[in-house]
């Protein structure tokens, strides 16, 4: 019943054989580059700010960590061919046959977006409700793409928000207590003369 629905899903979000031009390049540029925003937004809020605004990041990017750490046991110990692999469907874009589920690419921007997106620091909501939309393009853009199944992104939202529950717990929270004034001291120390010259929060 299942793989039914995650095919039926598939053949409807996979792209037709003649997929170009600029159709294409977006969805390419959607697959591959809007992951970037990932670090991009948890620099921002480290080097922006200070207290809050670093612990949040610091959570955020651990939850990411574990879900992947998740997403590589699954792939070790049951794998799923992707849809070129198993010659179904229109492949678009380069990727080694490994396992497909859960995907990794979602999991990242989810786990990320969530954990911040209900948070209790402002900017960092704001950055997670932006984020969460985009990681629907680049799950959609993967599928559409032929290189992950739906069921891939399905697993991958299940694995984020398990992380992102974990890294909102008491425990998660006092554990980034501890470990951020020791962060705070290697980026001090590492990133000592654009701190000292005003470019970045101290």
């Amino acid at each position: 019943m299942l793989e039914h629905l995650n095919l039926t899903l598939f053949a409807a979000l996979n792209a037709h054989a003649g997929l170009s031009g600029w159709q294409l390049l977006g969805a390419v540029f959607a697959a591959e580059w809007l992951i970037f925003l990932v670090p991009l937004a948890l620099v921002l809020l480290w080097a922006g700010g200070a207290g809050a605004r670093r612990d949040v990041a610091l959570r955020a990017f651990f939850a990411a960590a574990c879900a992947l750490s998740v997403n590589a046991l699954i792939g070790h110990f049951w794998y799923s061919p992707r849809p070129f692999v198993a010659e179904i469907g229109h492949t678009f874009l380069f990727h080694d046959p490994d396992s497909s589920f859960p995907s990794d690419h979602a999991t990242s921007i989810f786990s990320v977006a969530l954990v911040l997106a209900f948070s209790a620091v402002p900017l960092a909501r704001r950055i997670g409700m932006a984020l969460l939309p985009l990681a629907l393009v680049i799950a959609w853009s993967r599928v559409y793409l032929g290189v992950h199944w739906p069921k891939d992104m399905a697993g991958a939202l299940a694995v984020s928000a398990a992380m992102a529950l974990l890294a909102h717990t008491p425990a998660a929270q006092a554990a980034s207590r501890r470990a951020l004034p020791a962060l705070e001291a290697l980026y001090r120390r590492l990133l000592a003369l654009p701190i000292g010259r005003g470019w970045l929060q101290p």
